[in-house]
């Protein structure tokens, strides 16, 4: 499950976003500026994120087997559905790709990512876990390359498709994969997540608001710059109701870990804090910029590996939609 793809502080997803050609979801190796990113390198920091999602990503799945199975609430249509095949796509390291294995035990998953180092470490924790026999690996970019995969009950897409230039016609592509009864859940949107105070006692007060506004502008730009971009309203739901899916329903999941946080979490944090730092640095004053190296600094009392006031509070906004029963 992911893919979102923003290495900065006001996304924390699993997968940072990935360059595009056209059609891709996120291909191959080289950022925005063009230079080189090495997945294979990148790949422990990205599954270490989802696995401290794991929390809000079990909730979600949790959910996913109340919308298809016999206590789905009043208005989906169809009754339960036995979900026996599983497209996770743009799934990363396949963190939660593993999580929906376990949370339907009768079920295959794929995992469909464009970059087949993370679907090596796909396979290497599926095979870690005991789940190699059920979880398989499809390496494909998004919608295009979706055609051999056949239909599936539930398809789970994490912070990918808004690496489509037409995100509309990515819903679209997904939902044509649905068997009747099936269910596809997007996860976009959401709340940026916070991680410190309004006055950290360094530089300025208000930090967190100026990154989050930074990481605005870097993604309104990203977007403006992939092939075949549309100007449409961002309105998932209605994605889905475009495509012909019914009984749409959408939730948002919370990840609240206080402090003091794990060092797993306050690691992961600083990792994108510097990540943050490379691609947008340019468009914060000095003194935001001074406050960061601090903050990334593991020696400094002030960093984030070192505070005692460190945390993680965020939320993941779901989006579910039904095919039509014969």
């Amino acid at each position: 499950m992911s893919s979102h793809d923003h290495p900065v502080p006001g996304h924390l997803p699993p997968n940072p976003p990935r360059p595009r050609g056209p059609g891709h979801h996120h291909p191959s190796h080289a950022g925005q500026d063009g230079a080189a990113i090495d997945w294979e390198v990148l790949g422990p920091h990205l599954e270490r994120g989802a696995e401290i999602q794991t929390p809000l990503y079990e909730q979600a799945a949790a959910w996913l087997r109340q919308l298809l199975g016999p206590d789905a609430p009043d208005g989906s249509d169809g009754g339960p559905v036995p979900v026996r095949r599983i497209l996770d796509v743009g799934s990363g390291p396949g963190v939660v790709s593993c999580l929906l294995a376990r949370a339907f035990p009768d079920a295959e998953v794929c995992a469909v990512d464009a970059t087949e180092a993370l679907l090596d470490r796909a396979r290497a924790r599926a095979e870690r876990l005991g789940l190699a026999d059920r979880i398989h690996t499809h390496c494909a970019e998004v919608p295009h390359g979706l055609d051999p995969l056949g239909g599936a009950d539930l398809i789970w897409s994490s912070k990918a498709l808004h690496h489509v230039g037409d995100q509309r016609g990515a819903v679209a592509a997904l939902a044509g994969h649905l068997r009747p009864g099936g269910l596809l859940a997007v996860c976009e949107g959401g709340l940026a997540p916070r991680f410190l105070p309004r006055d950290i006692g360094i530089g300025r007060p208000g930090l967190q608001a100026r990154l989050d506004a930074a990481a605005e502008d870097w993604f309104a730009d990203m977007r403006a710059a992939l092939p075949d971009a549309t100007d449409a309203l961002e309105d998932w739901p209605a994605f889905l109701a475009n495509a012909g899916l019914r009984t749409p329903c959408t939730r948002s999941f919370l990840l609240d870990l206080p402090a003091p946080l794990a060092d797993d979490a306050r690691h992961y944090i600083q990792a994108n804090l510097g990540r943050a730092t490379e691609e947008y640095g340019d468009q914060l004053d000095p003194e935001d910029v001074s406050t960061l190296t601090r903050l990334t600094d593991p020696h400094d009392p002030a960093g984030i590996t070192r505070r005692p006031d460190a945390f993680l509070l965020s939320a993941q906004t779901v989006h579910t939609a039904r095919a039509l029963e014969p």
